[in-house]
């Protein structure tokens, strides 16, 4: 559950949550979606109606605690902000991961300790693995505040990644690279296969053969909130059967839409179509 407050002052409390905002967006598209999330009974009946999947594709598995943050806005296009966590979730362990015939698995978490090393590697012997890293950059303080420390494990872990996502801060953390590209690279010679880096202008795909960006052009941000998680949800589930180009546009029209509104995208592909039809007619092939 997050608690956001704009730079005027405005508190709106909504689910939130990294795999609320990517199951959406993944789903939207049309692609076959299941969620697996741990949260407390006791929120249960409020948080699991905020997703956008159907209910038989959402395993919620039993937990002490649920995950609630309160994230605080500085400026108007919400690129600065101070985030607290309140309560904290639970690890997942691949014990409770369902036993699924996928393409792909999606570890879209919150905070470091969400999941680990050994998950990532289990994960990887059944499927391509996509990360996004902030669930091992950002950290909980005992008084609840928010820090980012490096990725301790980043060199062992990133060999079995095949879709890594970061933001622009993330990875300089991760790599001491301002330059976006330049990153990207590193995080391509350490062993991830395809790096995804999210910007407020942009988001920037590498293959290790060639660079792809594709401009973000929302028209508002009134949607800010889950920016990352929605346009790396839809690129890599469209990478399935889609070219990195193709890809990227319908992943970068569908988070700009979806920015545009707060809470997850409950567009359709038709919608995204359209909107690529009327502000992105000069990248479509």
């Amino acid at each position: 559950m997050d608690s956001n407050t704009d730079h005027l002052g405005n508190t709106v409390h909504l689910a939130g949550g990294a795999v609320l905002f990517s199951s959406a967006s993944a789903y939207a598209l049309g692609h076959n979606v299941v969620a697996v999330t741990k949260m407390a009974d006791k929120d249960k009946a409020e948080r699991l109606g905020s997703f956008t999947l159907p209910s038989e594709n959402i395993f919620c598995i039993d937990s002490v605690a649920s995950c609630d943050m309160v994230n605080v806005y500085h400026t108007p296009d919400k690129e600065r902000r101070t985030s607290k966590c309140t309560s904290k979730g639970v690890a997942f362990d691949a014990s409770e991961i369902p036993d699924l015939d996928v393409s792909l698995y999606h570890l879209a978490g919150l905070v470091y300790g969400d999941f680990d090393a050994k998950l990532i590697k289990s994960l990887a012997k059944d499927a391509p693995v996509a990360v996004d890293v902030q669930a091992f950059l950002r950290r909980v303080a005992d008084d609840g505040s928010m820090y980012f420390e490096d990725w301790h494990e980043k060199k062992e872990c990133l060999p079995f990644i095949t879709y890594l996502k970061t933001d622009a801060a993330e990875a300089e953390i991760m790599t001491g690279l301002k330059d976006r590209r330049e990153a990207a690279k590193l995080l391509y010679a350490w062993g991830a296969q395809e790096v995804l880096i999210t910007h407020n202008t942009e988001v920037l795909v590498y293959d290790g053969k060639e660079f792809y960006a594709c401009p973000i052009r929302a028209r508002n941000l009134s949607g800010r909130t889950g920016r990352g998680d929605t346009s790396f949800a839809a690129y890599i589930n469209e990478r399935l059967t889609k070219s990195v180009p193709e890809a990227l546009l319908t992943a970068t029209a569908t988070v700009s839409l979806k920015m545009e509104t707060a809470g997850p995208f409950k567009g359709t592909r038709a919608d995204v179509e359209k909107y690529i039809d009327e502000f992105y007619a000069d990248l479509k092939s």
